[in-house]
């Protein structure tokens, strides 16, 4: 069996990716000294028994494109303190070491679990559904096609039948 040679020189990577339910918090620009700013979010993950929820809180850098365009859009309401809810996928989770600098852990090390957030299923803010993810079906479609003029005309014309 021939092999293209590009195939052979391709490095292969196993991928550990978290999917969960959790709330958003500190969503934020951070500003790099060398290169592009990124988008940044803390994640309070649910886990555990429905009538005894615990939590995880990640760190998470804002990766995935569409993420960073949906954390962008949320930025306002954390600010405004709203209670924002979504589905989530997170990958390349690592821990990190920190010193405690204020309050009754003054001086104890702490960890801070890092993540990427990848993809964004669905978003809800204050309980009323805001973004929900298009079907694997409908994105398909959407970066195959090189117009999107006829999928609008396509939604379009559903809304006034």
């Amino acid at each position: 069996m021939a092999t293209n040679s590009t195939e052979n020189n391709q490095t292969k990577y196993y991928d550990l990716h978290t999917r969960g339910v959790g709330y958003v918090n500190r969503v934020r620009e951070v500003p790099v000294k060398r290169g592009e700013p990124f988008w940044a979010c803390n994640i309070s993950a649910l886990h555990g028994a429905a009538d005894a929820v615990e939590y995880t809180n990640f760190d998470c850098r804002v990766s995935g494109s569409e993420a960073e365009k949906i954390i962008k859009r949320l930025d306002k309401a954390c600010q405004e303190n709203k209670k924002i809810l979504m589905g989530f996928k997170i990958g390349d989770l690592y821990s990190e070491t920190f010193i405690f600098q204020n309050g009754k852990k003054k001086g104890e090390v702490g960890i801070s679990l890092k993540a990427r957030l990848l993809y964004i299923g669905w978003v809800k803010v204050d309980g009323d559904t805001v973004y929900t993810a298009p079907s694997k079906e409908v994105a398909t479609e959407q970066t195959s096609e090189s117009d999107n003029s006829t999928l609008i005309e396509t939604n379009t014309e559903a809304a006034t039948a």
